[in-house]
């Protein structure tokens, strides 16, 4: 499908949007795409990179190859992810260093108010089965965000199955690769690898990655055909229950020391801005709240930016 100027630009920003979200540890780049309208259309693009592309390029079918995989949407947002994990790393770092409790400010006002704009303009024909699913998915995200970190035994394996758990996360809105990677006592793991250049490691971690990647993404394709009110009802709650993960004020419960010898919480409990205070130091609360606000209002400015042909 060709994009004209307008809509290449969009699926750009949207990318960047995507990017930024996925470098902060318990945001999701889902989360973005699925409030900006091109969650369906990332997740068949994804699933449809595989065996029947492969053999079009193959056969020397390239044009063919590139419309099967819609290369156009998926050139766009990729240069927007990669363009923004660039740009934005650095400051993300600072600000997650220095200002932790506004950013998370930032993205629990952008996610709350995705949720509430995703479920007042979704178009699915709300019935009891519908609300029990959201509710059921808005429960397991709580639930995951409440999680205690176990530690699993580092091998080939375990390595893996990381890689594939994570990329999952990362397609489904509301729970973030990395936060998982943290729970299951691999994120201290696997950023060593990257730092020590520990090839074997390094890559089967990523084989985990295009493994999860091809099988999740083709079942979410698959659940999104033939049953995408009950599917969307599920992504809707996943989206509303990771705002406890985003909940500036929490209260450390559990960590472990990471690579550069620093102390990483891996569980915490949210607690109201006066507890946090009593217990953990400055909530720095007018910042927190200036900054849920502007997120909320990053929703607007996403869902205007460009339109998108599905």
């Amino acid at each position: 499908m060709s994009l004209s100027r307008h809509h290449w630009l969009g699926l750009y920003l949207r990318g960047v949007a995507m990017g930024a979200a996925d470098l902060v540890p318990g945001v999701s780049g889902g989360t973005i795409a699925l409030v900006t309208g091109i969650y369906d259309r990332l997740i068949s693009a994804i699933a449809s990179v595989g065996i029947d592309a492969l053999r079009m390029v193959l056969s020397g079918k390239i044009k063919d190859a590139w419309a099967h995989v819609d290369g156009n949407f998926l050139v766009a947002v990729g240069a927007g992810i990669l363009s923004s994990v660039v740009a934005l790393a650095s400051l993300l770092n600072w600000l997650l260093m220095n200002y932790p409790l506004p950013l998370w400010g930032l993205f629990c006002g952008l996610i709350l108010a995705s949720a509430i704009h995703l479920f007042y303009t979704s178009r699915i024909d709300w019935t009891g089965r519908e609300y029990a699913l959201w509710l059921t998915g808005a429960g397991v995200a709580t639930v995951i965000g409440l999680m205690h970190a176990t530690q699993l035994t580092v091998g080939p394996f375990s390595v893996f199955f990381a890689g594939a758990i994570a990329i999952s996360a990362m397609l489904l809105p509301g729970i973030s690769g990395s936060f998982l990677l943290l729970i299951l006592g691999m994120y201290q793991p696997v950023i060593g690898a990257l730092v020590n250049v520990d090839l074997v490691t390094v890559g089967l971690f990523a084989l985990g990655c295009i493994c999860g990647l091809v099988v999740f993404s083709r079942l979410l394709k698959a659940l999104l055909a033939r049953a995408q009110r009950a599917t969307m009802a599920i992504l809707y709650g996943f989206l509303l229950g990771s705002v406890i993960m985003l909940w500036p004020w929490q209260q450390p419960i559990s960590s472990v020391i990471d690579q550069h010898g620093e102390n990483r919480v891996v569980q915490s409990v949210p607690v109201l801005p006066q507890t946090y205070e009593e217990l953990v130091g400055e909530p720095m609360l007018f910042l927190c709240l200036l900054a849920f606000t502007l997120g909320a209002g990053l929703v607007s400015l996403l869902l205007s930016v460009g339109s998108v042909e599905h």
